[in-house]
């Protein structure tokens, strides 16, 4: 929290979530997207997908576990690119790192940001490895790019929960990464007097 230090003129409420409901969320969000957009992908292809030229077995795995973490890392740089766009220090103020006993990497601004540039970094990763390759598959017919985006909806299960807790804040509110938790703290008026 040494960082945080200069922000300490401004009261700070702290917003976080629960990790292991958001994990139950992310399980949720999985079943209701797979069914949301499995459901028209099939009405719109179904006896047109060649389910043979799929990846099976042993070549499936080793193709789709490094996509899959190749992936994740990517989730995370879209998080830091969009907030580095916003963030006065730019790169500067993004870090990188991996919380390894949950095996979770994860993406930290250390400087504040407005709730629409907060908003923006937090839902980018859904929106680009979740909602264009889902709808970019309901065009195409491809079932694998499908699955891809479905399961990276699902991973951006806390995210969205964040922006939806961001919702209620004011536009004009300077919202500042949490450093070690899944939340934020939003800063709040202009200093402690």
């Amino acid at each position: 929290m040494e960082e945080y230090g200069k922000y300490e003129k401004y009261k700070k409420r702290k917003v976080t979530i629960d990790i292991v409901k958001a994990n139950v969320f992310a399980v949720i969000l999985l079943v209701v997207a797979a069914v949301a957009l499995m459901v028209p992908f099939f009405i719109i292809w179904g006896g047109r997908v060649s389910f043979g030229q799929s990846l099976s077995g042993i070549t499936g795995l080793l193709v789709a576990i490094p996509a899959i973490l190749i992936g994740i890392a990517v989730h995370e740089l879209v998080h830091g690119i969009t907030w580095a766009c916003f963030a006065p220090g730019g790169w500067r103020s993004i870090r990188f790192g991996v919380i390894w006993k949950l095996l979770t990497p994860y993406c930290h601004c250390n400087e504040p940001l407005r709730v629409p540039g907060y908003t923006l970094g937090g839902i980018m990763p859904c929106v680009v490895l979740g909602i264009a390759p889902a709808i970019a598959a309901l065009c195409t017919g491809n079932l694998w790019l499908l699955v891809w985006g479905i399961f990276f909806i699902s991973a951006a299960a806390g995210d969205i929960w964040i922006v939806w807790l961001l919702r209620k804040e004011r536009r004009d509110s300077l919202v500042l990464d949490h450093p070690s938790e899944a939340g934020f703290y939003v800063l709040e008026g202009d200093a402690k007097e």
